[in-house]
């Protein structure tokens, strides 16, 4: 275990990994790939909480995974942190611009300047810019000697020369040895809604439905506690939003390990959250075998096009950005998480 900080280069299966380290957080970046965060560790215990699908990460120049059926992002997911902008779900039109599903920047090679280096303190840039739609993306990432914090600094700027729309999403999703049977997710939500149409016939939430979280409504009848995490026999495989935020942050705990995992976002600029929750239930070849939990803020629950026809939409005018901070953490249970964001 390193007592300071540093920053440094290695090969993750042919991909150039940025490593920011800390005495208590070990976080990789892949910047070419769409500067996935591919690993969150606690440095203590050794565990990484972020999911790794079972086909893993294929190397550089990998044609994308013909199970993904032509869609780029699940073609070349791999598990981890993505950014989704200036779409998230659906592929869409927008003023005659196709957008992909999931947005464009998961697909794009990013930029990378080094911030800060200190043995207390270390910082990093990454950017992007969009091709289809004229936005940049800047994602500063620090770590402190010390703070089991991953602190995120996110700035979206409408380089354009007209007020232009977008949807930015967050798509964090934790799994296998941290995510087991006996999990718990806490949210200070309100409000549940589903798809009307389930995605797979292994879904075990009512599809159409709004209801009161954490009690999901079965497709068999009765509810079911959304904070309990069940292991892969439940068979299921569900995609909900959550919304009605008293304030953004989410807790996923694991008693056997001792460990939580946290999450501390604005609820004003990110007001649902989307729980992708494969629960052994994911029987699609492109998802084949998955178990994983997502807790992924976005700006709303639509793609663009939709997004905008709802007014739900975010804005900015030419040469206008919109900046916010995101917290994520691993520690110890019992250690309180500190002030929100």
């Amino acid at each position: 275990m390193t007592s300071t900080c540093s920053i440094a280069h290695r090969d993750v299966n042919g991909w150039d990994a940025l490593v920011l380290e800390s005495d208590r957080l070990r976080v990789t970046v892949l910047p070419e790939k769409g500067a996935d965060i591919y690993e969150l560790v606690d440095v203590a215990s050794g565990v990484d909480v972020l999911f790794k699908a079972p086909w893993g990460l294929r190397p550089p120049g990998s044609p994308p995974r013909a199970e993904a059926d032509g869609l780029e992002f699940i073609g070349n997911y791999e598990g981890g942190w993505q950014e989704l902008l200036p779409n998230a779900n659906d592929a869409c039109a927008y003023d005659g611009v196709e957008l992909p599903f999931h947005g464009e920047v998961a697909l794009l090679p990013w930029e990378t300047e080094v911030l800060d280096e200190r043995e207390d303190a270390v910082g990093v840039r990454l950017s992007v810019r969009c091709r289809r739609l004229p936005f940049r993306l800047d994602r500063v990432m620090r770590l402190e000697r010390g703070s089991a914090d991953l602190v995120v600094e996110g700035t979206v700027t409408n380089e354009g020369a007209s007020r232009l729309p977008f949807v930015w999403g967050q798509h964090l999703v934790v799994g296998p040895p941290f995510l087991e049977p006996g999990c718990r997710l806490e949210l200070p939500a309100k409000s549940i809604v589903t798809a009307d149409q389930v995605w797979e016939k292994t879904a075990r939430l009512e599809p159409g439905q709004r209801s009161q979280w954490p009690y999901g409504l079965l497709r068999r009848g009765g509810t079911v506690d959304l904070r309990e995490v069940p292991g892969p026999e439940a068979g299921s495989h569900d995609d909900l939003f959550v919304g009605d935020f008293s304030e953004g942050r989410a807790t996923v705990t694991n008693s056997r390990l001792g460990l939580a995992f946290r999450l501390r976002w604005d609820e004003k600029v990110f007001p649902w959250v989307v729980l992708w929750q494969p629960y052994g239930g994911a029987i699609d070849p492109s998802l084949a075998g998955s178990y994983a939990l997502a807790v992924e803020p976005w700006t709303s629950r639509h793609c663009l096009a939709r997004a905008v026809d709802a007014g739900q939409a975010t804005w900015l005018d030419a040469g206008e950005s919109l900046s916010t901070t995101l917290v994520a953490s691993v520690e110890p249970m019992f250690i309180e998480p500190s002030a929100d964001v």
